[in-house]
């Protein structure tokens, strides 16, 4: 499982197409969001039903919208599935080798789409770091002699 060894986000391309996308960026990030989960149900109900066929459209579609935000883990975890699917309609086998990435596969998507989310907020970045908590303020002297 190589994908395990692929960064989860590249920031660099989610930051080019942020800019890319501009005001459109977050809607499109929502459209990822829905279609990641609706190929995520597909590819693990045709996993549970060893249909190898329907495997490999779910898994494109992912792949390609994964590779657009730079989530690389999830993109690689995708085009394995693909790859594989592909391979074994040609050979008519079953799948039951992309177990282990089809049952990571949700998991590793949850945990990219919180990152995207933390990044995407607007107003992540205007947050204070001290919400909720007191500060102590050092006194200002104001000229007092010490």
């Amino acid at each position: 499982m190589l994908h395990l060894q692929t960064e989860l986000v590249d920031w660099t391309e989610f930051a080019r197409t942020r800019s890319e996308l501009g005001t459109a960026f977050l809607r499109i990030l929502g459209y990822f969001r829905e279609d990641g989960v609706k190929s995520i149900h597909t590819i693990e109900e045709a996993f549970r039903a060893r249909n190898a066929a329907t495997l490999v459209t779910p898994a494109h579609t992912l792949k390609g919208e994964s590779a657009q935000f730079g989530a690389h883990r999830l993109r690689a975890m995708a085009e394995e599935i693909e790859m594989t699917a592909r391979r074994c309609v040609e050979m008519r086998e079953g799948p039951e080798e992309l177990i282990e990435t089809v049952v990571a596969l949700r998991p590793c998507f949850t945990e990219t789409m919180a990152l995207l989310d933390r990044d995407a907020n607007p107003l992540a970045a205007r947050r204070p770091t001290t919400f909720g908590r007191r500060v102590d303020m050092p006194v200002a002297t104001f000229g007092r002699a010490g």
